[in-house]
């Protein structure tokens, strides 16, 4: 079993930035493939990031290309996502999740974990 803990959601203006953690326990974090997810009002759950187990390859939605970072500290058992010049479009709750695979991946389907979720509100 793993839990997954997300935090650092908040309101932040259109351009601003935000960090969101998630800490897991349970099990060798180390062993485990990470992803980031997103689901906003009305619509269905959205890939935004993930990352391999060792952290040397990520993969991003063309939608947060280039403004969002996606890195872990095994060590911590910590996965981190940096947000940059958000949009109001990036408002949504954002979950982690677990998956008990070595590589990165985008299909919600093979991950095994989840956290709660931590609400992001981005105002223009």
């Amino acid at each position: 079993q793993v839990q997954l803990v997300e935090s650092g959601g908040g309101l932040v203006q259109a351009g601003d930035s935000l960090r969101l953690s998630c800490t897991a326990s349970g099990r060798t974090f180390s062993n485990v493939a990470m992803g980031w997810f997103r689901q906003a009002p009305g619509k269905e759950r959205e890939f935004v990031a993930t990352i391999n187990w060792s952290g040397s390859t990520t993969l991003y939605a063309d939608s947060v290309k280039g403004r969002f970072t996606i890195s872990r500290v095994n060590a911590l058992n910590t996965v981190s996502l940096q947000m940059n010049s958000l949009k109001p479009e990036d408002t949504a709750i954002y979950s982690c999740a677990a998956a008990v695979i070595n590589s990165g991946t985008s299909s919600p389907s093979l991950y095994n974990y989840w956290g709660q979720g931590t609400q992001v509100t981005v105002s223009s």
